[in-house]
């Protein structure tokens, strides 16, 4: 991590809420595999999960001892300017150019790092497994939380001083660190004012989301999202509609809130 890199990761941490002691590396119980396509080419029960926070790839990752790598699918080792190393990784007749790299100069606090390598979340040939289920994403911080509850609260959306939602049935998500958010039901919403776009974001907590714009409208693109299909831990949100706090006008028992204050304002 270079250093404006990092000063890039230290104020999104910040304004995420994370204390300034990250970075951080810890071990972790889990079981940690990766695979490109159907072959498996990392497999380790001591991996060390190394927390950031920051623009992708600055998420939190799983590094894992070289010797739990398979056998020659790191290739084209490239040694970058902080000293970190690039591979290249080949299998089952794929190849994936950067999927994985080493930390730069692990000294101090990230000494354990020495002799690990992490591979990428961003590429759809390669898969990460915990225990026996894929994550996406990054890894899953054991220090957020995700809670889901239901409510009675009577939770209106509007946009532009139109109304577009109007539920006293929400489910409510809070999640460490960031807004609090209001999972509606379609029927309460007003799906014809919104379009599907093409936008598809994962989440470690959640699953795989897709995105809804405000119709004939490119100042309100991607306001609003779903979970059409959840991971097991979060089931209740399936087919429920959130919006963004940061970008909509959210009235909760009569009173409006603030706008929420978060990096996906």
């Amino acid at each position: 991590m270079h250093l404006d890199e990092f000063a890039v990761a230290t104020k999104m941490g910040r304004a995420l809420g994370i204390t300034p002691d990250f970075p951080a590396v810890e071990p972790t119980p889990r079981w940690v595999r990766v695979k490109v396509g159907d072959q498996v080419v990392a497999d380790s029960r001591r991996a060390l999960l190394y927390r950031q926070y920051g623009p992708k790839p600055m998420l939190p990752t799983y590094y894992v001892p070289v010797p739990d790598v398979a056998e020659g699918v790191l290739t084209d080792p490239r040694r970058r300017d902080d000293g970190s190393v690039l591979y290249a990784v080949e299998a089952g007749g794929r190849r994936v150019e950067g999927a994985a790299w080493t930390y730069h100069s692990p000294t101090g606090d990230f000494a354990a790092l020495d002799g690990m390598v992490t591979f990428t979340w961003w590429d759809d040939q390669v898969t990460w497994l915990e225990e026996d289920e894929e994550v996406f994403a990054h890894a899953r911080d054991p220090h957020k939380r995700v809670d889901v509850v239901a409510s009675t609260r009577h939770v209106q959306v509007r946009v532009d001083g139109g109304l577009l939602s109007d539920s006293r049935r929400p489910l409510v998500l809070f999640e460490t660190h960031l807004p609090t958010r209001y999972y509606l039901p379609a029927d309460d919403v007003q799906m014809d004012r919104l379009e599907e776009s093409e936008t598809r974001t994962p989440c470690p907590y959640k699953g795989w989301a897709r995105y809804w714009s405000v119709r004939h409208s490119k100042a309100h693109r991607d306001i609003a999202w779903s979970y059409p299909n959840p991971v097991p831990e979060n089931p209740r949100i399936a087919g429920l509609v959130c919006f963004y706090n940061e970008r909509v006008q959210v009235v909760v028992d009569g009173q409006p809130e603030e706008r929420a204050a978060s990096p996906f304002g």
